[in-house]
Formats: structure tokens, C-alpha cells, sequence
């Protein structure tokens, strides 16, 4: 009989942060029954994903095994944990568990790809559990910037896992339910064979804040403010936007809520009754006809979104409402890496329309809900795992957080997406490596990372696009010229004669000297007219461009 094995396999959030995605197997070697933790995205951008919507993990390996699969289990909603769940449903076909706030938008997110509400069962918080297969699964409360997240306590004949999800340790989170130290120290009583832990601020050395020390400062913020003010933060951290609420409502202004995401997230946790203290909202037709002094829009697009709230109210209007000098916007977010750029555009543009925009580089407006070091060393030292795996960061956060788990005494693995990870003994090791990438959702369709279209399109943005179209009679004789089309690039070339011109004249005097051989040749002609154009364009403007040759023969 062949040996059970209990493997972990990330395919995304291991080496990045976003897409998460994660596997547990338990089984015979190859034969694993599987769970699947997680199914977020990751966003796009400009530089190395144009005109992208959103990125995937490559599911390839799991849709293989569709017929291995028990169920999927999603920790929290936010988007880089539950946001994939509705566009790879389809591949999986498993049933997906969830706490209540995260399976009432997992439903949303189902439904809007049309797919059943039935898809989605709600669980309730440890010790409930799910037995699926060879698992049993449970949901234990943790404190994050998102109501209701858990950790997972994984249960099998071969060991018990912790997978921790995204968590800080706080005791006052506002929404959500506190960190409870006796219950986590509980779960490790009689042995973790592995834990599976957040890695995101292992690099900040000081214990993190709690959400309770921000409402003070915010509604001193907007006692001082004067005119009209605006605050961004990420939709999905309920706590946060009801601690700018309140906070709003203590300062004397009301509140209206601009963006679809932050009003299906506050609908969400007002559905399952966990916000049920949240200020009365104002329509922003009210705003028009209220004083300035005393409205406060809490808006989405804290990451520099272009079709956010915030986004449109720094290019002058949204939804009738402007913003203008003596205004003020707060940032209640820390920018995440690489989306620089997009929030230092807004801020420019709100400065030109003299509204003052203030950040949280003075720590007061925002505290992380993500696990500090020190809080990291207080989760190994609760739990005593056999075994530490850092998850959802970069490699560098992955490497330092194994680092000072083995400086702690407690082995560690440092697994980045694809790697099998073996936990079936007392010493993890290495049982395979995954081919893994990413999916691209491209409008509406999903393209693979290495398909070309991705590619091609940065091509042409870099180097520009010419079309060379030619037509051939029925005697195989070219009827005129070639013509050519240009797009992205200069209209003049080094010899002060515009470009097109001078790729035609050339284009033509190939023509006048091809032989009938090459002439008869599509492919022959296609190279060797694409080779010219480009020899031709780099001559004249110092760019080689993406070339299309377009023959058409008649008859």
C-alpha cells in the first residue's frame, strides 16, 4: 500500500503579495485529495501589463487534478483572497467555504459570472469545523483590516496544519474580533506539524498599532479641517471606513459614500450584521446643498485607481460634485509598491485645483493589518510549530522571515510558488517542482503569461507599428507600390522627409529588383518586406518597429 503524503503547494501569494492561492494534499503520492486555500488576483500595470484587467495564478496544475479537489476554503474577501473565486470557478468546480461577510461577497462575485448563491456555503467560526475528504477544516478568528478573517486550522492523519491568512495581532480592532492570545496558544497543545504564516511587514521591527489609536487622530483631523473633505481608504477595510465615519459624525459632518466598491462593502457588513453603528449617509445630491464645512466623502481608489472615485475628483468632477481650493483629501492608506506613481499623479491634480492632500507619512491617519515582526515572534511562540513557512510576501520577505525562525530554534522552509513542499515526516523537504505563471483576464478573455499578447503589446508600445500592405495581380505581378501605414511613431525621419515616404520608396525599389521566385513566396516576401521596413525605420528615426505585411493576391 502506497504511504499517505501531506504536501503544501503555493501557486500564488509565495514570492509576490497578491494572487493568493494555495494547495494542501493528503493521500497517496500523486494521489492526493486536495483543498484549496484562497483564489484572489493580482492588479495590473502600465510598465509590464498594459491594457490588462487583472492577473490570475495559473491554475493549470490544479485543473488537472479537478477530480482530486474536496473543496476551496477563502480566509478573507479581500481581493487578492477572494477575488478570482467567480472568473476560475468554472476550472475548479469545487464547493467554496467561507465565514459569512467573506461568503456574502463571494456570492456577489459568483452570481455576477452566473454561477449559483448555492455555490458558496457560510461556516461558523472554530471550533465548527468542515470535514471534507481526508480534512477537517476550521475557521479561527483573527484580527485583520478586513471583517471576519480567519486562519485555518487543517486537520489530517498525517498532522495538523495552521495556515494563518493575513493577521496582525490587536486587540481592539474596532470590527472583527480581537486577537485572542489563549485561543491561538490552544491550537498548538497538541503539536502543529506546520505553520503557514503572513510574511508582509517581517522587515518593520516595531509591535503594530491597533485600529483603536486611529480614530482619535482622524476626528481631530477633521475638527481642523476647513471646507470640504474627502478620505480614501481601501473599501474592503470596514473598520477603517466606520472609524472615518464616526469620526466624521463626532466632527459635526456627514457622511457620503462615492464609489460602488465602498458602498457594496459597507451594504456587505451591514447584510450580516456586523456594522450596525454606521452614521446615516447622505446621497451626493445632498452634498450640493450642504455647507462645505460640514461634509465629509469617504471615497475609493486609495491605490491611484484612474476610474475611482477619488481619481475623477482630482480631474475636476464626480458624480456633480467638485472639489476646490480650501478642500482637503486624506490618504487613511499606506500605498502599496508600484503604485507610486498613480497616487502621486492625483495628488498633483488635486494640487492644481488648490486642494490640500495629506498622507500618512506621519503614521497618525493609518496602522497596517499586517503582522509586525514582533508580532510575528508572539504567533510562533503561541503556536509552537514543528515547522515555519513563510507565505503571501516577496522572496526577500519570505527569506528574512525563515531567517529569524531559525534563529528562534524552529525550522523553516522557504517555498515560493511551485514548490511542493513535503511535510509528511519530521523533516520538510522538497518533493517537486510545479511549472506555475500567471493568467491575464484581458477584457473577457483569459490569456496565458507566456501567449504573447501581453508581450507584443509592449512591443509595439516601446517600438511602434508599421503595416506594409501590397497587392498582387493574377499574374503574380504587384499591381502599384506597397503602402504603408505608421502608428507611434515620428511623422519625420533624419532625412527631413516623412517617413512613410521614405519606407514606400524603399519598399518599391525592392520591389522593382525581387525576383519571381521570392514574388511567388508569401512567406519569403512577408520577411523579407518586414526586414527592410525595419532595416528602413532605423535608419531614419533609430527604432526598429513591430512590422505587419499584409499580401493579398488576386484572382
Amino acid at each position: 500500500m502506497t504511504k499517505a503524503r501531506l504536501m503544501y503547494l503555493p501557486l500564488g501569494g509565495a514570492g509576490e503579495i497578491g494572487m493568493n492561492c494555495y494547495v494542501y494534499g493528503y493521500g497517496p503520492e500523486g494521489a492526493e485529495r486536495l483543498i484549496v486555500v484562497d483564489l484572489g488576483v493580482a492588479f495590473p500595470d502600465m510598465d509590464s501589463t498594459p491594457g490588462v484587467d487583472l492577473i490570475f495564478a495559473d491554475i493549470a496544475w490544479l485543473e488537472e487534478r479537478k477530480n482530486q479537489i474536496e473543496a476551496i476554503f477563502i480566509t478573507h474577501a479581500h481581493e487578492d483572497h477572494v477575488g478570482a473565486v467567480g472568473h476560475l470557478y468554472e476550472r475548479l468546480g469545487a464547493p467554496i467555504y467561507a465565514r459569512a461577510f467573506t461568503a456574502n461577497i463571494a456570492r456577489r462575485k459568483m452570481t455576477e459570472h452566473g454561477y449559483s448563491e448555492k455555490s458558496v456555503t457560510t461556516v461558523g467560526k472554530w471550533p465548527e469545523t468542515v470535514k471534507k475528504g481526508p480534512f477537517e477544516v476550521g475557521f479561527v478568528p483573527i484580527s485583520h483590516s478586513i471583517p471576519e478573517s480567519s486562519g485555518l486550522v487543517i486537520d489530517t492523519k498525517g498532522g495538523r496544519i495552521i495556515h494563518t491568512g493575513d493577521f496582525k495581532i490587536d486587540v481592539e480592532p474596532g470590527i472583527g474580533e480581537p486577537f485572542d492570545h489563549d485561543l491561538w496558544a490552544s491550537l498548538g497543545k497538541d503539536g502543529v506539524k506546520a505553520m503557514v504564516i503572513d510574511s508582509t511587514n517581517v522587515f518593520s521591527t516595531e509591535e503594530g498599532r491597533s485600529e483603536s489609536t486611529v480614530g482619535p487622530e482622524i476626528e481631530n483631523f477633521l475638527k481642523d479641517a476647513k471646507g470640504m473633505v474627502a478620505a480614501t481608504t481601501f473599501a474592503s477595510n470596514v473598520s477603517r471606513v466606520r472609524t472615518i465615519a464616526l469620526a466624521a459624525q463626532r466632527a459635526g459632518r456627514s457622511v457620503c459614500l462615492l464609489g460602488r466598491s465602498m458602498r457594496r462593502m459597507v451594504e456587505a457588513a451591514t447584510d450580516v450584521g456586523i456594522l450596525e453603528d454606521f452614521p446615516p449617509v447622505i446621497s451626493a445630491e445632498d452634498v450640493s446643498s450642504m455647507p462645505r464645512e460640514n461634509v465629509l466623502l469617504l471615497v475609493t481608489g486609495s491605490q491611484g485607481e484612474r476610474r475611482a472615485a477619488s481619481a475623477q475628483l482630482a480631474r475636476g468632477k464626480y458624480m456633480g460634485i467638485t472639489m476646490k481650493e480650501g478642500d482637503t483629501f486624506l490618504f487613511s492608506s499606506k500605498t502599496i509598491p508600484g503604485n507610486e506613481k498613480g497616487v502621486i499623479y492625483i495628488i498633483n491634480q488635486f494640487s492644481e485645483l488648490g486642494v490640500d492632500v495629506v498622507d500618512d507619512r506621519s503614521g497618525l491617519y493609518h496602522v497596517s493589518g499586517h503582522a509586525n515582526r514582533p508580532d510575528l515572534d508572539v504567533m510562533r511562540d503561541l503556536v509552537k510549530p514543528q515547522t515555519v513557512i513563510p507565505m503571501h510576501g516577496e522572496h526577500r520577505h519570505l527569506r528574512e522571515h525563515a531567517k529569524i525562525a531559525e534563529e528562534a530554534g524552529v525550522q523553516s522552509v522557504l517555498a515560493v510558488n511551485g514548490m511542493m513542499i513535503d511535510l509528511s515526516g519530521n523533516q520538510p523537504k522538497v518533493a517537486e517542482y510545479i511549472e506555475t505563471g500567471r493568467t491575464y483576464l484581458d477584457g473577457t478573455v483569459k490569456v496565458g503569461q507566456f501567449d504573447g499578447v501581453v508581450r507584443d503589446r509592449i512591443r509595439m508600445a516601446l517600438n511602434g507599428h508599421v503595416i506594409v500592405t501590397l497587392i498582387i495581380d493574377e499574374d503574380g505581378d504587384p499591381l502599384g507600390d506597397p503602402w504603408c501605414e505608421v502608428m507611434g511613431l515620428p511623422e519625420m525621419g533624419r532625412n527631413n522627409a516623412p517617413l512613410v515616404d521614405v519606407l514606400e520608396e524603399d519598399l518599391s525599389q525592392f520591389m522593382g529588383r525581387a525576383k519571381d521566385k521570392t514574388i511567388a513566396d508569401d512567406t519569403k516576401l512577408e520577411k523579407e518586406l518586414r526586414t527592410l521596413a525595419r532595416k528602413t525605420a532605423q535608419a531614419e528615426i533609430g527604432k526598429k518597429p513591430e512590422v505587419s505585411v499584409i499580401i493579398s493576391r488576386l484572382g
